[in-house]
């Protein structure tokens, strides 16, 4: 793959991602006044227990896209060593395709599948 355009994809999948979080971060700030329990209302548990599950589930989505932004890292320090489009287990050249849908892309998709069944 072309170095501008391995570039050009990193750049786009960091910019969604840091969008992504960013947008996160305001749902995570924001109180709306249906969501806060009157104190003299004894609701149920289920309606209690929501807003801790949403957390739960905004942390691992943050956990998520910080591993996320982590890829995107790794890809571009080795795009600058000259490595990019390699695989980071055997060398071998990860195809175009693979790189342009996937552009953190560190394993060839046997490789991946390998893995994923160990």
């Amino acid at each position: 793959m072309d170095e501008d355009e391995a570039r050009k994809l990193l750049a786009q999948e960091r910019d969604e991602v840091e969008g992504l979080l960013r947008q996160l971060g305001r749902d995570e700030d924001e109180v709306r006044p249906d969501d806060v329990n009157d104190p003299g209302d004894a609701g149920d548990s289920v309606d209690a227990a929501q807003p801790i599950e949403q957390e739960e589930r905004d942390d691992a989505v943050e956990a998520g896209l910080r591993d996320k932004l982590a890829a995107i890292d790794r890809a571009e320090q080795r795009l600058a060593e000259g490595t990019y489009g390699r695989s980071v287990l055997s060398g071998d050249p990860i195809p175009d395709a693979r790189l342009e849908a996937q552009p953190t892309a560190e394993l060839t998709v046997e490789e991946a599948e390998a893995q994923s069944r160990s």
